[in-house]
């Protein structure tokens, strides 16, 4: 099992940049695919980005390709999503999910099995 823990949430203004991390515990973090996701009021929980065991495959939502870049580090047992030129849009909690699957990138709320407790995002213009 593994427990997730993210952090780095706040209240920015348009064009901003946040940096979200995601601490996991367990010694085989580095098997899990990793994934962000979002959800804002009144919507449903979405897809944001996504990163493969291995740093070499990551997918990203298209409101968020060019803007947003998730990464990984194995040794701190980390992943992050750096979040560069933030709008209104992006406002929601932001949650941080985990799978001990290693051969892909997952995109699916239902591929995941592990959560973590969410860090608020705002995004004022």
């Amino acid at each position: 099992q593994v427990q997730l823990r993210e952090s780095g949430g706040g209240v920015v203004q348009a064009g901003d940049s946040l940096r979200l991390s995601c601490a996991a515990s367990g010694r085989t973090f580095e098997r899990y695919a990793m994934g962000w996701f979002r959800q804002a009021p009144g919507k449903e929980r979405e897809f944001v980005a996504g990163i493969r065991w291995s740093t070499s495959s990551t997918q990203y939502a298209d409101s968020v390709k060019g803007r947003f870049t998730i990464s990984r580090d194995n040794s701190k047992n980390t992943v992050y999503l750096q979040m560069n030129g933030l709008k209104p849009e992006d406002t929601a909690v932001y949650y941080c999910a985990a799978e001990p699957i290693t051969r892909v990138v997952l995109t699916s709320i239902d591929d995941y099995d592990y959560w973590g407790q969410g860090t608020q995002v705002t995004v004022s213009s």
